[in-house]
């Protein structure tokens, strides 16, 4: 399985699957929603319950080693073609799902005002950040990106998932610098595209509208050394 549940729907919840792999507390699954930790999303917590006897084991961490996706739970007892009954923790879930569309939104609006490259991110349940090549920051010009990122947020601009053949997605200008490093192999590229404002490739979890993100409040700017200034924000309903 090289690809979980949520790559075209990050709107499941809950779902059924069987245990492919046991290795003590690690867990390889025949299907998953569970987000494993990259690409600056933390990785999805919830729950497995065992059918044949209703027990329930924490996942605790998520992540993709080798192309598969391995579940970590709080204790021992899964075992090869358990059938097990999963949900995710949807609060933390959602909120990260609120967070990262916001970040699409931000490093958007930044980059479009600055022409400034996004360099790194970090999404959180209660703050994010994102880092930006940039030699200097105006920091009064925070408040003017914040104000544009909620009136874009105000359009109730549609997110969608689009997945592209690679020679495809790169005729969209935006993702033309992503060719020099995506690997041959990728043969598929996933786009999540606000609609009429930006289009990146993403691995991760997204809302359906911009309306779910809520209002951004950027709470700071850093210097973090030679052309790299970071960013925080926070989403509130």
């Amino acid at each position: 399985m090289a690809e979980g549940l949520y790559f075209e729907d990050s709107y499941i919840k809950e779902f059924e699957a069987v245990v492919e792999k046991a290795d003590n507390k690690f867990i390889v699954l025949d299907k998953t929603a569970f987000y494993p930790n990259a690409g600056g999303q933390p990785n999805d917590t919830g729950k497995m319950v065992r059918e044949s006897d209703g027990k329930e084991f924490k996942v605790v961490f998520v992540g993709k080693f080798s192309g598969v996706i391995s579940h970590e739970v709080d204790e021992l007892g899964l075992a090869v073609g358990d059938k097990v009954k999963c949900s995710i923790d949807w609060d933390r879930r959602y909120m990260l799902m609120r967070m990262h569309t916001a970040a699409h939104i931000v490093s958007g609006v930044i980059s479009k005002e600055t022409g400034a490259d996004i360099t790194g991110n970090q999404l959180g349940i209660e703050k994010s950040r994102i880092d930006f090549a940039l030699e200097n920051f105006d920091r009064e010009a925070l408040k003017s990106y914040e104000q544009k990122a909620n009136e874009l947020i105000k359009q109730n601009m549609p997110v969608n998932i689009k997945i592209l053949p690679r020679e495809e997605a790169f005729k969209i200008p935006a993702l033309v610098k992503l060719k020099m490093g995506l690997p041959e192999s990728v043969k598929q590229v996933r786009i999540i595209e606000i609609v009429g404002f930006d289009q990146q490739a993403c691995g991760g979890c997204h809302v359906k509208n911009t309306s779910e993100i809520g209002q951004i409040e950027i709470t700071k700017a850093d210097n973090k050394g030679k052309n790299n200034r970071r960013v925080y924000y926070v989403v509130k309903s």
